[in-house]
C-alpha cells in the first residue's frame, strides 16, 4: 500500500539540490503524466536516502499539457524539455541532461516502482554497463500486461534477441533499467520510439558492455491513462530494428539457403525431367530454382553491403573480414573480373540456344530442351551483373574510407 504522501503529487516537501554532480540520476520520459508523477519522484528520492547514495530526478518532458511540469518542479525534480516526440527521444533528452555517473530509467506512470532502486544500483557498483529489469522474474500484475504482449510479443521479441545477439536479458522490452551514462551515450542510440529499449540492449551487448538483470514488478497504469504503446506499430517497429542489425539472419543466412538450394536444384534439372514419388519436374521448377539462386545471390550481396555501412556508420562493431574486402580494391576488382566472366558464359550460352534454332531453321523448337540452355545462361548473366554491379557499388562506399 502507498502511503498518504506518495499518494499526493504534492504532499511531500521538495527534496533541497546539491551543487555537486549527483552520483545517479534516474529520468522519467513524461507526457501527460499528472497522475502520477509525483509519486514516482516520491519514489524516488525516497530510494536515494534508503540507499544513500546522492541522487536527483530529471524528468523529461515531452510537451505537457496538464501541469506535470509544475508538480515536477514543486518536488525538487529538474525537468527537462524535449521538443522531438517520441518515448525514445524523451529518454536521449534525458539523458543527455543527467549528470549523475549512472543513470536509471523508467516510465512515470507508476507502473514500475522506484522505491526498490538498490538491485539496480548493487549491480552498477559491482562493475555492470547496464543492468535491465525483468518484470516476469519479479512479477505482473493480472491487469499490468495485455495477454498478447505477456505471452507472445514480449517472449517472442526476447527470444529473437537473445538468439540473434546473445543478450542474457529474458525482457528485453522492460523499460526499468540501470547503466553506465557515458558508456550507454557512446552506443548512440538512434531510435525515437519505444523501440528505443531493445536498441540500447542490442547494442550493448553487440559492443561487448556487461549486462545483466535483476528481476522488478509490474503495476496497472493509473485508471483512465491512455497507454502510449501501440501493440502492432510498436511491435513491427521492434521485430524490425531487432532485422536490422543482424545483418547476417536478414540477408546472409536466408541469401546462402536460397543459393545453395537452387544451384543444387539446376544442377539435377538441367539434365533433364525428375520425378519424385510419382511428380514429375520438369523446365517450369528449372525456371524458380534459377530464381532462387538470382535472388539468394543478391541477398548475400546485400549483407556485405548492409554489414559494411553498419560498421563505417558505427551502427554495427567492427568486421575485418569486410573490411578487408571493402578496402582493398584489388579484391573487388577480382570480383569485377568473375561477374564479367559469369556474363560472358550466360552469353556463350545464350549463343548455343541461338545456334539450335539456326538448326531448326528459326522455326519451332523443343521447347523443354532448349530452355535447358536458355534458362542456366540467363541465371549466369544475371548473377554475373549482380556481382560486378556489387563489387563497383562497394568500391564507391569505400572511397571515404580509403
Amino acid at each position: 500500500m502507498s502511503s498518504a504522501a506518495e499518494l499526493d503529487p504534492r504532499a511531500a516537501a521538495p527534496v533541497a539540490a546539491s551543487d555537486a554532480a549527483p552520483e545517479l540520476s534516474v529520468v522519467m520520459p513524461c507526457l501527460n503524466e499528472a497522475r502520477t508523477l509525483g509519486i514516482c519522484i516520491r519514489k524516488a528520492q525516497d530510494s536515494f536516502a534508503r540507499i544513500g547514495i546522492s541522487g536527483e530526478v530529471v524528468v523529461a518532458d515531452n510537451g505537457s499539457t496538464d501541469g506535470s511540469q509544475k508538480i515536477a518542479e514543486e518536488l525538487g525534480a529538474r525537468v527537462v524539455p524535449v521538443e522531438r516526440r517520441g518515448y525514445g527521444a524523451a529518454l536521449a533528452g534525458g539523458i543527455a541532461a543527467a549528470r549523475g555517473r549512472w543513470v536509471i530509467m523508467g516510465d512515470a506512470d507508476d507502473s514500475y516502482d522506484f522505491s526498490t532502486l538498490e538491485p539496480f544500483v548493487e549491480r552498477l557498483r559491482d562493475g555492470y554497463d547496464l543492468v535491465a529489469g525483468n518484470r516476469f522474474k519479479g512479477g505482473i500484475h493480472p491487469e499490468a500486461m495485455p495477454r498478447l504482449h505477456r505471452w507472445l510479443g514480449n517472449p517472442a521479441l526476447s527470444f529473437i534477441g537473445r538468439r540473434l545477439y546473445g543478450t542474457p536479458c529474458g525482457d528485453i522490452y522492460c523499460g526499468l533499467r540501470g547503466f553506465d551514462r557515458e558508456k550507454i551515450r557512446a552506443l548512440d542510440v538512434r531510435s525515437t520510439g519505444m523501440e528505443f529499449a531493445i536498441e540500447m540492449i542490442v547494442k550493448a551487448t553487440m559492443q561487448g558492455l556487461r549486462v545483466t538483470e535483476v528481476p522488478t514488478t509490474l503495476s496497472p497504469d493509473a485508471e483512465g491513462r491512455v497507454p502510449h504503446l501501440n501493440t502492432w506499430r510498436d511491435g513491427w517497429k521492434s521485430l524490425r530494428l531487432l532485422l536490422l542489425y543482424s545483418p547476417r539472419w536478414l540477408f546472409l543466412y536466408p541469401g546462402l539457403f536460397l543459393f545453395v538450394i537452387g544451384l543444387a536444384g539446376m544442377v539435377w534439372l538441367v539434365r533433364g525431367e525428375r520425378s519424385i514419388g510419382g511428380v514429375g519436374f520438369d523446365v517450369s521448377t528449372l525456371l524458380y530454382f534459377a530464381l532462387a539462386v538470382i535472388v539468394g545471390l543478391q541477398a548475400i550481396f546485400f549483407f556485405i553491403t548492409a554489414r559494411w555501412f553498419g560498421v563505417s556508420e558505427g551502427l554495427l562493431p567492427e568486421d575485418p573480414l569486410i573490411r578487408r574486402i571493402v578496402e582493398r580494391p584489388r579484391r573487388l576488382e577480382w570480383a569485377l573480373l568473375v561477374g564479367l566472366l559469369l556474363v560472358a558464359a550466360g552469353v556463350g550460352l545464350s549463343l548455343y540456344a541461338v545456334s539450335t534454332w539456326n538448326d531448326a531453321g528459326f522455326g519451332r523448337l523443343n521447347y523443354p530442351d532448349t530452355l535447358r540452355i536458355v534458362i542456366p545462361g540467363a541465371t549466369l548473366i544475371a548473377c554475373g551483373m549482380q556481382t560486378a554491379l556489387s563489387a563497383l557499388f562497394l568500391g564507391v562506399l569505400g572511397l571515404r574510407r580509403r
